[in-house]
């Protein structure tokens, strides 16, 4: 309840604040900020360049002068695709690897941990502080927002947690999408699912609501197991900005998700034949609830050239797991942080940036019961970011380099450098390195229950360097190829032991180095004016002391065909995700010491298609692992079949 009343309150205030994009090209013709980081049209001409939110401190970087790599879904891939999950377009970006149960679904990138990406959702990072990683499960789709991906470290603009990249999740402001949008679905295994979105502006103010419900009575995710895993997840959400004066803009964000469902534990019986299998546990439920705001203000002087932002952002995150005898674990997170940056353009090509973090991440473990850790932590960071860009008709480069100062660790300095050349008008070279540091969780530190999990307070933060080479080539006027090769290292990689004579699960820090490294590839094409075709293709070495890390698969491929009748009457889309055999920890041995075991590679095969019933009314309809195929993502746990539902949508 204290959750809906502070999202209640935030929301209110995010009616009347706002959340601009610092973009200056195609204002002229009146484009926002959504339309030109989507590549909207100015008087019947591109603009530039669609502008990146994430890969600068100040969001302004034009797409076409970012030095490393980067994916962007947009929102007319959302649409075509019928995305619900934001994990399930993941797959179609090269160098990401997802992993879900229920409960917790994970990213990686290019072979790097699931905590080792930091996620932001409209700015605001959203990871669970106990855990260090967000389940990327519970972010569903919005009408109209955006998703980008940069790979690569990026801890020199944002600090720890982003070692392995970025994934930006940015909704639609209401002036880029007006009006009402809203749909409603149902399907097998008693799914509805339903969204509404409004989009309201003024001369001066922009304002939008949204609200997201996914509702499915599952499918069973035991080997042999009949029973149903199911969830409902709720997404309430509010955004806007208002211009106060011509140099002064306002801005709120609020996000409420709640998700509530079941999942089955292993087997602990160690007389069992299924001991360490997931087995159909009636009665055990998990509720996650997470509240996110953040509030902020930006000042321009010097007719725009020397913008000033400032930026508060709160996260509250509390998760549970019941079973029929009562609460069986919980943890309580929260997170404070406020940001100043200071962006100077010194001329047209010419860009400086100064931002300074002041971040404390607080938890405290709620199990019940005398034999858990359950004193409140905290850790307070303060981080300084310099950073330069320069952007010119041929040459790009940048440099950014970031101290942490934090009160349980060594201070750490990170870096990050990128430069790219457009050899021809179709042809571009571009390189990056950087480093990133990664501090260790709080239940890594202090533990979760005795007996079971006991922390080690003398872990040091994980340390990465990387670099890469890549080349964007444009194919005639309606293909762009994108190929990268990457190579990176860790250093005192985290992970968990199991000491003799008690076996007891602990952390620490690898005396030896992780090694990542892969090739990653691209392919955008438009084929007339009713097909189009996306393709992405990862390969991966990731390997700790010569050993293959788990859940990082050595190949993974996707593509999606779009076919759009005249006048939009009509479209249809297939998306075919292959991800390749890859290796998992199996706790089998009676000692817990983990068994490396082998999953399976699988194909899953999509097929949706939608038709203009009348203005602003479509009909739908879309199958998922259309060939029921039957897959593992996490040892043990089956990945659910074939899936179907129809539904209708609206747009005024």
């Amino acid at each position: 309840m204290k959750n809906l009343k502070l999202l209640s309150s935030v929301a209110g205030a995010a009616l009347v604040w706002a959340v601009p994009v610092v973009a200056q090209d195609g204002r002229d013709c009146g484009l926002t900020d959504q339309d030109i980081a989507e590549g909207a049209v100015c008087g019947g001409e591109a603009t530039p360049a669609p502008i990146l939110v994430s890969a600068s401190r100040d969001g302004s970087l034009r797409r076409d002068s970012f030095t490393g790599s980067v994916s962007v879904i947009t929102a007319a891939d959302l649409e075509s695709r019928q995305t619900r999950d934001i994990a399930d377009v993941l797959r179609d970006v090269p160098g990401v690897a997802v992993a879900g149960v229920a409960g917790q679904t994970q990213i990686r990138l290019r072979g790097a941990e699931a905590n080792h990406v930091l996620v932001l959702v409209d700015g605001i990072e959203v990871s669970d502080p106990f855990a260090g990683e967000f389940d990327i499960g519970t972010l569903q789709a919005e009408p109209g927002a955006r998703v980008e991906v940069l790979r690569g470290p990026q801890s020199a603009l944002y600090g720890p947690d982003a070692i392995g990249g970025v994934i930006a999740y940015e909704t639609a402001r209401g002036n880029s999408v007006p009006g009402i949008a809203a749909r409603v679905e149902a399907g097998t295994q008693g799914t509805v699912n339903g969204a509404a979105r409004y989009g309201a502006y003024g001369d001066s103010w922009d304002a939008a609501l949204s609200a997201v419900v996914v509702s499915t009575d599952g499918q069973p995710n035991a080997r042999g197991g009949t029973r149903d895993i199911g969830r409902d997840s709720y997404t309430l959400a509010g955004k806007g900005s208002a211009q106060v004066t011509d140099s002064l803009t306002l801005r709120a964000v609020a996000r409420l998700i709640r998700t509530e469902g079941q999942t089955n534990d292993s087997n602990f019986d160690t007389a069992s034949p299924t001991f360490g299998f997931i087995i159909d546990s009636p009665g055990v439920t998990f509720t996650n609830e997470a509240v996110y705001a953040l509030v902020g203000a930006k000042f321009d002087t010097l007719d725009g050239r020397w913008t000033h932002d400032l930026s508060a952002q709160v996260a509250e995150v509390d998760r549970e797991t019941d079973s029929p005898f009562g609460l069986t674990s919980a943890s309580e997170g929260d997170r404070f942080k406020a940001s100043y940056v200071s962006a100077f353009r010194l001329a047209d090509a010419h860009n400086l940036t100064f931002a300074a973090d002041y971040e404390v991440e607080g938890f405290r473990n709620a199990t019940p019961g005398g034999f858990v850790f359950d004193e409140r932590r905290e850790i307070e960071q303060i981080g300084l970011v310099g950073e330069y860009r320069y952007s010119g008709e041929a040459l790009d480069f940048s440099a950014a380099l970031r101290h942490d100062f934090n009160d349980l660790f060594r201070d750490a300095t990170t870096f990050r450098v990128g430069a790219g050349y457009r050899v021809t008008d179709t042809t571009r070279l571009r390189a990056a390195a950087g480093s990133g540091v990664k501090n260790p969780g709080f239940f890594e530190l202090y533990g979760f229950v005795d007996g079971r999990f006991i922390g080690n307070a003398a872990l040091r933060p994980e340390k990465s360097t990387g670099w890469e080479v890549g080349f964007d080539q444009e194919l005639g006027d309606s293909a762009r190829l994108a190929v990268t090769y990457f190579d990176s290292e860790l250093d005192g990689e985290i992970f968990t032991t199991f000491p003799a004579p008690t076996f007891i699960a602990t952390p620490a820090n690898r005396a030896t180095v992780s090694k990542q490294r892969g090739v990653e590839v691209s392919l955008d094409a438009q084929f007339g004016p009713q097909w189009s075709f996306d393709a992405a293709y990862s390969y991966l070495d990731a390997e700790e002391n010569g050993r293959e890390e788990v859940r990082r698969p050595e190949h993974i491929a996707s593509a999606a065909l779009t076919w759009a009748a005249p006048g939009d009457a009509a479209s249809a889309t297939l998306v075919v995700r292959h991800n390749g055999a890859s290796l998992d920890d199996a706790f089998t041995d009676p000692s817990f010491v983990p068994v490396r075991v082998e999953l399976d590679a699988y194909t899953l095969v999509n097929l949706n298609a939608r038709v203009k019933l009348a203005d602003g009314i479509s009909a739908f309809a879309r199958a998922e692992n259309l060939l029921d195929e039957r897959y593992e993502q996490v040892f043990s746990f089956v990945s659910p079949g074939r899936t179907a539902v129809v539904g209708i949508e609206a747009r005024f």
